[in-house]
């Protein structure tokens, strides 16, 4: 059975992915292939096209076309709930007791046009409700068999905004939902905008920025809570539309309103501007990090305690399932054995959620998540082929091994754009389309902080690391393929790699094996002759407000646009100077 998962309902992170026989074949966001990051109001016509070639399908030979939106009845407690909290915003209020399923009926439309210009005219159009398929990537996806925990909080899809459940025997069974604006990371979204960042994009850097400040200095816990089982917002402050909205006007003349209100202002001050960590806003970042992870775990520990205490097997998805400080608490809970967070966790991923959920539904068993290498892959003559296209005329030499040269130029002190294999599919790189650096070498963070990503000096560095050192260096043997997990690193190891340890004494780590990455393990190895430490310094393949690059015309593109001296792509390496 062949089930292809199209997302785009949200009006950002469109993505199209596909299962082949309950398997993974291919799966990728629309904003590489347009160029467009997180591809806001788009669909994923190229992301679809490159699924299906790539799984070497026709379109007429699909089976399911799954989407991550579905249709809420009356009779859910969704749509009252949300008429009940938005009684100030009456046209939102009564649209959604009236015409609750607007935005789905539209969705629908836009879907099946969609189809029909694909081709996918025999493919029978399966809607799976958006937490659900947050639900089904992590769940399905994670390979546990035993009764397993299933978290899933983000903003919202089509009212819910949060999710807990069980899996067991392939079966997802809902607990309890939360439902707009009642959310967790609306609330975190809205106070990423009052700290300067854009929501939907910029909550990883409140992340990042949190540990330089005191969550104690600032009491923010006015803005939720959670008391005898039900998740409170205060729209006084934070998760509102209309009117109550704090607006302000931009360079253009036009007026921007934000999620959260001018109360919030009047209580914390003025709205934070430009690149700096400063006094007071670095406080308010840890506070509100802080109240998410605590508010998290309250709940975590009374709708799943019991299910985590039986097996210890607990899985995530949704936006806020990219939080990695949260991750790392909840794996330190006292009967958590293994936490599985889907990569693409994202509503980038809820393509793979509907057609994994979907897939399931139609009697599918679905395969365990491997590796995220799910995007296109290029030779080395297309390497080649967009070297002598490309304007820039680019000094390129074909080497014998590109591992071991790429090691030697990182050990010279070197960043290096490191570009080979099949795209990663999430937001984070992992040794396929990557900047890397000697988190050895003092300095060589900031050097790839303002001479190419030109990112906030303060943002962290992540390590990938040699699977055989992994537990030494993190204290720990819990898997951590993904980049989606912080933890505490050992003592003897900050200063053997200062460059990719945080504020806090923590790393976001990748653990690489030969298995999944085998180009990318021989560079570790490499460098760890030449170094001494099986660790390399790994950002993404991009410049600030870009998407990751995905082609080898983009990485040129990246490459010339920045002061990056040397590019691998493949074994085609490509230099600035002669």
């Amino acid at each position: 059975m062949i089930v292809l998962g199209l997302s785009g309902a949200l009006g950002h992170d469109a993505s199209a992915a596909i299962l082949v026989d309950g398997k993974i074949v291919a799966a990728a966001e629309e904003e590489r292939f347009i160029r467009d990051k997180h591809a806001k109001n788009h669909w994923p016509y190229e992301a679809a096209r490159f699924c299906l070639k790539q799984a070497g399908i026709t379109p007429d030979q699909v089976d399911i076309v799954a989407f991550p939106y579905g249709e809420i009845p009356l009779t859910s407690a969704a749509r009252w709930h949300y008429a009940k909290r938005y009684w100030y915003a009456p046209d939102r209020s009564l649209d959604a007791i009236f015409n609750g399923n607007r935005r789905f009926r539209r969705n629908r439309d836009k879907s099946l046009k969609l189809m029909e210009e694909l081709g996918l005219t025999k493919a029978q159009y399966v809607p799976v409700e958006h937490h659900l398929s947050h639900a089904s990537s992590a769940y399905h996806l994670s390979g546990f068999k035993e009764k397993t925990a299933i978290v899933g909080i983000d903003g919202k899809g089509e009212y819910a905004t949060t999710f807990f459940g069980y899996g067991e025997n392939g079966k997802i069974h809902k607990i309890k939902e939360f439902y707009d604006p009642d959310s967790l990371g609306g609330m975190y979204g809205a106070i990423t905008e009052y700290l300067g960042f854009e929501m939907l994009d910029g909550e990883f850097k409140v992340m990042g920025m949190a540990p330089y400040g005191d969550p104690d200095k600032y009491d923010l816990s006015r803005l939720a809570k959670f008391e005898n089982g039900e998740l409170i917002i205060n729209t006084e402050y934070v998760n509102v539309v209309g009117l109550r909205r704090y607006k302000e006007k931009s360079p253009d003349g036009k007026s921007k309103g934000y999620y959260f209100t001018p109360k919030l202002i009047e209580w914390l001050g003025p709205k934070r501007e430009g690149d700096e960590i400063d006094d007071p806003y670095i406080h308010y970042a840890a506070s509100v990090q802080k109240l998410l992870e605590d508010l998290a775990l309250q709940m975590i520990e009374y709708y799943l305690g019991d299910i985590i205490r039986e097996t210890g097997k607990i899985v995530m998805a949704g936006g806020v399932a990219l939080n990695v400080k949260l991750n790392q608490r909840i794996i330190a809970l006292p009967h958590v054995k293994e936490l599985f967070v889907q990569p693409a966790s994202g509503d980038n991923g809820t393509s793979l959620g509907a057609a994994t959920y979907a897939a399931h539904l139609a009697g599918e068993t679905i395969h365990k998540m491997e590796h995220a290498y799910l995007g296109p892959a290029y030779t080395n003559e297309e390497c080649i082929a967009a070297c002598e296209a490309h304007p820039a005329k680019p000094v390129f030499t074909r080497v014998e091994d590109g591992p071991r040269k790429a090691a030697e130029l990182l050990a010279a002190g070197n960043p290096l754009a490191w570009f080979q294999g099949r795209m990663e599919f999430g937001p984070r790189a992992l040794g396929c389309r990557s900047i890397l650096g000697d988190p050895s070498f003092p300095g060589v963070a900031d050097r790839i902080n303002a001479q190419i990503k030109y990112r906030e000096r303060w943002r962290p560095f992540c390590p990938s690391m040699l699977d055989r050192v992994a537990e030494d260096i993190l204290q720990t043997d819990h898997p951590a393929p993904y980049m989606t997990f912080t933890f505490d690193v050992n003592p003897a190891w900050k200063a053997r790699i200062p460059e990719v340890v945080h504020e806090d004494g923590t790393a976001r780590a990748q653990i690489v094996t030969k298995e999944t990455n085998p180009r990318y393990y021989a560079l570790i190895e490499h460098l760890e002759q030449l170094r001494g430490n099986g660790v390399v310094l790994n950002t993404s393949l991009n410049r600030r407000g870009e998407p990751m690059v995905c082609s080898p015309t983009d990485a040129l593109n990246m490459f010339y646009g920045c002061d990056l001296e040397y590019l691998m792509m493949e074994d085609i390496l490509v230099t600035k100077s002669a």
